[in-house]
């Protein structure tokens, strides 16, 4: 197939927090365009500032900036620049995600969404139990999982150190809550382990407390209710049934938190 002459024009790609949607969306726009792409290899929590000067310098040449899961924390003409998001008021069951996006825009034929694609876009909206949705088969959950912790980055030593934190979950309302502590941010290492091949959650809510972020994952109406409780934080995922909130942490988090989850869950 050619190259997309609308990619391979006026768009420069820059690149958001990596995980295994976000080196796809790498994959398919180097297959299918000659679009420029950036990417600093950035984690979760990527803003446009990352990218400050080559956005500017992008613009001044006339280029269009597609900004792809990077928060906004600079002021940039609106009319001027394309935004790939599927997180915050973005996100939901009915909403496409980023990759789903980025195929879009680089307006290719339908035939190119693969099985793969299919199951990356799922496994970003909604976990196990979207790919579920697909009839993924155990070694093909297993894969994309284990294929998602390796683009996070997830060292053995992050796997291993998750593996132990689960010998030592709290367990609040009658299981319904369950806190974890973990010694890095990488919270697939621990909530992949929580999920039976089937795909069905074991445990409905837990929250994550780890040394730089808090992390919840579970009821939709509880990542909402976060949402709005801390909006400096982030959240989405297959909402409104199941998601993720999050916010920086700076040690343990204030009790007033704890006690919140416990009134809404």
């Amino acid at each position: 197939m050619k190259k997309s002459a609308i990619a391979s024009g006026n768009y420069n790609f820059f690149l958001g927090g990596h995980d295994l949607e976000m080196v796809t969306i790498r994959q398919l726009v180097e297959e299918y365009s000659t679009a420029t792409i950036y990417d600093k290899q950035l984690h979760w929590g990527a803003k446009t500032s990352d990218y400050e000067q080559e956005i500017n310098a992008a613009l001044n040449t006339g280029a269009v900036p597609v900004l792809i899961e990077l928060k906004l924390d600079l002021d940039l003409p609106r009319d001027k620049i394309r935004i790939i998001d599927h997180h915050g008021p973005l996100a939901g069951h009915d909403r496409p995600t980023s990759l789903e996006q980025v195929f879009a825009l680089l307006e290719l034929p339908d035939h190119l969404w693969t099985r793969h694609l299919a199951l990356v876009a799922a496994n970003d909206r909604g976990y196990i139990p979207a790919m579920q949705q697909l009839n993924a088969t155990t070694e093909e959950i297993r894969s994309i999982r284990f294929q998602d912790r390796q683009a996070q980055g997830i060292t053995a030593d992050e796997e291993q150190t998750a593996i132990e934190a689960l010998n030592k979950l709290e367990y609040l309302l009658d299981g319904r809550l369950v806190i974890a502590h973990l010694p890095h941010n990488k919270t697939a290492a621990l909530v992949d382990r929580l999920q039976p091949e089937a795909g069905d959650l074991s445990i409905p809510n837990i929250l994550i407390i780890s040394p730089d972020e808090i992390n919840f994952f579970g009821d939709g109406k509880v990542v909402h209710a976060l949402a709005e409780q801390y909006p400096q934080g982030w959240y989405g995922g297959d909402l409104p049934v199941k998601g993720f909130w999050g916010k920086t942490n700076k040690g343990e988090p204030d009790m007033s938190l704890v006690h919140f989850l416990k009134t809404i869950t």
